[in-house]
């Protein structure tokens, strides 16, 4: 039931105004003065605010600018007819409406519910910013992996910029989130609109209508005009998904619009001026498709200002654990249904897939799996049969390699904890050789590094590696040495 505070010093009024709203299902609170009215917003929160103008001692323009800085509720103000000039500065001031003495029960009772159904939907998008701020907060990214603190860190210092900045990374990696997590981050536009156009999705000889609109009869269909996401974006984010499959035609056009911040509509000629931040994604090489003139080398510049990279999952499987953990939560409670866990050897086969969709494939197999897997414990017959791998030895299984005696590289030799002639037994399934010669390389990086206290030189030096290439392949693995 909704709240109605009404506050006239005229009696007749008051009593009109009380039997109709109770009659209409409202709460009716009612004042009798302008201080009362006061007291009355000062002590309790209302749904509407009814007062009048014209009152002894505290006026309705008084209650008014004081609902503006303490109350959410919209407020109609009364007035008499020879005072129709003040309710119109109340409108200014920012009154929803007003009513002239003596008004028509049924039209208050239209102003009434406008206002109410105008409240709501404030209220909504209120909650929904709110939503949206917590979804996309950092807390939102997920990840403790040396590579996802770095990307933290970075989106920290460019949120609250308008500087645009080039994403990449592999399909799935969460290039998207990303972005909204810059957008709702920014203090400027995270209450202006957040539009996505996905480059590779969209025809070509349709992706130029999409970004820039078109005008009435620009050319066969084009019976309306349209507006563009350029258009759409105003004021907020424009993100650019997929920048690398953009046709060469568009892109001349594309570099003028981010440069100059103005275009025209297809088959126009009036220029639209916009304030818009460009984000832009890629899972393509772009330096390489400069190379091979595929993509304008200007372009490029303009959209890499801010460089943001985001590693694979198979480069930061520290993380899998946490966002496994975060879909069961997600998924259960979306599912009504009981938090489950994996078995020891069921999250083994999770962390030694290389993971190609990257995060996007982990989150649909726990949703798949929520809803196939009933019992509190997923195994790994649960598994698809392409995760049914023989889990590698972890760090502490990998035996200590021997210090070098001469120049010449150590010999490395690993036994698995699987009998084996060769030192590891290829399950029928079968096995991901990448994947495999990728986690050991890993974790000798990571044994040698934790033998010597982290001195790299030295860690180089047990792998028969010069210090030049193991930062690389740090680098490439995100590795970081344990403090010394």
């Amino acid at each position: 039931m909704s709240k109605v505070l009404v506050i006239d010093d005229d009696e007749v009024i008051r009593d009109v105004l009380q039997s109709f709203l109770l009659k209409k299902g409202f709460e009716p609170i009612i004042a009798v003065s302008g201080e009362a009215g006061l007291d009355s917003l000062r002590s309790d929160r209302y749904d509407l605010i009814i007062t009048d103008l014209v009152m002894p001692g505290v006026s309705g323009m008084d209650v008014l600018r004081e609902a503006m800085d303490k109350s959410s509720a919209p407020v109609i103000v009364m007035t008499a007819f020879g005072t129709v000039q003040t309710a119109v500065e109340a409108m200014r001031i920012g009154a929803f409406d007003y009513v002239t003495k003596p008004f028509n029960l049924d039209e208050l009772g239209v102003v009434i519910e406008k206002a109410l159904s105008v409240a709501k939907l404030r209220k909504e998008n209120v909650m929904l910013r709110m939503q949206l701020k917590k979804k996309y907060d950092f807390k939102g990214l997920i990840g403790d992996s040396p590579a996802m603190q770095a990307v933290f860190g970075l989106i920290e210092k460019i949120a609250n910029t308008d500087s645009t900045v080039l994403i990449s990374g592999e399909s799935g990696t969460g290039k998207e989130l990303v972005a909204k997590t810059i957008h709702f981050n920014n203090t400027d536009r995270a209450q202006g609109p957040f539009v996505p156009i996905n480059c590779a999705a969209i025809p070509k000889d349709l992706l130029e209508s999409e970004l820039f609109g078109h005008e009435k009869g620009a050319f066969t269909g084009a019976v309306n005009t349209r507006i563009g996401r350029f258009e759409l974006a105003q004021g907020g984010t424009l993100f650019l998904d997929e920048v690398g499959e953009l046709d060469p035609s568009l892109q001349a056009k594309l570099l003028r619009a981010i440069q100059e911040r103005e275009f025209e509509r297809v088959g126009g000629v009036k220029t639209i001026k916009i304030d818009v931040r460009i984000l832009a994604a890629t899972n393509k090489d772009l330096e390489k498709a400069v190379h091979d003139g595929a993509f304008r080398e200007d372009l490029y510049y303009r959209l890499n200002v801010i460089p943001l990279h985001l590693p694979p999952l198979r480069r930061r499987t520290e993380d899998i654990a946490l966002l496994v953990d975060n879909f069961i939560h997600e998924f259960s409670k979306r599912r009504k249904r009981e938090l489950f866990a994996f078995s020891r050897d069921a999250m083994a086969c999770l962390l030694h897939y290389r993971w190609p969709g990257n995060v996007r494939e982990l989150e649909n197999l726990i949703e798949r799996l929520s809803i196939l897997v009933p019992s509190p414990v997923v195994n790994v017959s649960d598994l698809p049969e392409k995760l049914h791998q023989l889990p590698l030895p972890a760090i502490e299984d990998i035996p200590t390699v021997a210090e070098p005696s001469s120049p010449s590289p150590p010999a490395v030799h690993l036994e698995a904890p699987v009998a084996g002639k060769y030192g590891i037994t290829i399950p029928d399934a079968g096995i991901n050789l990448n994947d495999v010669v990728d986690t050991m390389e890993r974790n000798l990086i990571l044994r040698a590094l934790e033998r010597t206290g982290g001195i790299r030189s030295k860690a180089a030096t047990l792998l028969g590696l010069n210090r030049t290439t193991l930062l690389e392949k740090m680098k490439k693995m995100a590795i970081e040495a344990p403090k010394r």
